[in-house]
């Protein structure tokens, strides 16, 4: 299997470290970005708009590229790298995908030409409060008044939900099943409140009191759309997660190079030495996982082995995030746990995403209710 990128794909990762890291050339701009909201830069938006990245999914009379997930999760590595604050992971991904999966032409062409041209966000409302990262929706309802629909209930946490233009939310059917429905966020009906993640980013608590609504497509069970949708979102996380394990890495391998102790550089500290290389083979070993998950969700494959690579994908990233950013920090001393100093949020980002669509132990337990699936082997002699 070659894991090697083409042509093409080199130059899309150059473009956008070219355009990425201009933008958080030191770590002062993405504070700065991060500090007010929306919690993001509109500016860096517009521009990832302006080249293409923000459409990189959608099919091309969309106003997209076509890409597969590959090239998707080569631009989510990138943003990782500078822990980029701009929603392309909820809101291309995520709310996007929901839309291409399900949505009819006339929504297609609408929504997604918005995201595409960077004029509008789209949050994706589906995470509900004592949900554990299921495909289904129990406590918003959808009700069928014949000619509308409306929505009731609440949906936390809503990343970008104060912010977005445009809601895509699941809802339980009256017959059963989960459908997915667009709401106008400035509707009679919708109170949003938003607040800051520990991350940086910015999430909010949806409330519906009767929110008029209009079905994504047909108003029908939407459960396996949604649960497709989420394994790419895993997919793209796990491949934003390697970027940021790469450079907080290389940061905690620069200190140990350039900070002594006792006259000499930490990094004659053999132990200090071990413990970094350790770091390095859980990159590797994580970057192989995902970049082959890539593979499996852009061949199109089954919607079961897409969810197997998904979570093989996220348990590996989950446990290699968690140590990474430990010991970076560690590895950094006290000024690992200065906010000034960057190592502390690639490390929060990196708790972020484990907890966006399910963690370690999650997955374990999914993959681990399908070894039974598998034929026995018989012991080596």
């Amino acid at each position: 299997m070659d894991f090697n990128y083409d042509d093409e794909q080199q130059a899309l990762r150059e473009a956008v470290r070219g355009l990425i890291g201009k933008a958080y050339s030191d770590y002062e701009e993405r504070r700065r970005a991060v500090a007010a909201d929306p919690g993001f830069s509109e500016q860096v938006w517009g521009q990832l708009a302006e080249m293409g990245l923000l459409g990189l999914p959608f099919e091309e009379q969309y106003g997209g590229m076509g890409a597969s997930a590959i090239e998707v999760g080569i631009v989510a590595e990138e943003l990782g790298r500078v822990v980029a604050p701009e929603p392309f992971l909820t809101t291309v991904v995520l709310a996007g995908g929901a839309i291409a999966a399900a949505g009819t032409e006339v929504q297609k062409t609408e929504l997604l030409g918005g995201i595409s041209a960077g004029e509008s966000i789209v949050a994706f409302a589906h995470a509900e409060p004592g949900s554990r990262w299921e495909p289904t929706a129990s406590v918003v309802t959808a009700t069928d008044g014949g000619d509308t629909w409306t929505l009731s209930g609440t949906k936390e946490p809503v990343i970008q939900g104060a912010r977005a233009d445009v809601l895509i939310v699941s809802a339980a059917l009256p017959e059963g099943g989960t459908g997915l429905f667009v709401v106008d966020p400035s509707a009679q009906g919708v109170s949003r409140e938003g607040y800051r993640t520990h991350d940086g980013g910015r999430a909010a608590r949806v409330v519906l009191d009767g929110a008029a609504a209009t079905p994504l497509g047909a108003a029908e069970d939407r459960t396996g759309v949604i649960a497709r949708v989420l394994d790419g979102a895993r997919i793209a996380a796990a491949n934003e997660a390697i970027g940021l394990m790469e450079v907080a890495i290389n940061t905690t391998s620069s200190y140990l190079t350039s900070r002594k102790q006792f006259g000499v550089p930490l990094n004659t500290f053999q132990a200090l030495t071990f413990r970094a290389a350790d770091l390095y083979v859980q990159l590797e070993l994580s970057r192989s996982v995902a970049v082959w998950a890539s593979m499996v969700l852009a061949e199109s494959s089954t919607d079961e082995f897409v969810a197997q690579a998904a979570a093989r994908a996220s348990l590996r990233i989950s446990r290699a995030g968690r140590q990474v950013g430990q010991e970076a920090i560690q590895l950094h001393g006290g000024i690992g746990m200065t906010a000034e100093y960057s190592i502390g949020a690639y490390t929060s980002r990196l708790t972020a995403l484990d907890h966006l669509f399910g963690d370690g132990n999650h997955h374990l337990g999914l993959l681990a209710c399908r070894v039974g699936d598998y034929a026995e082997l018989e012991p080596v002699p």
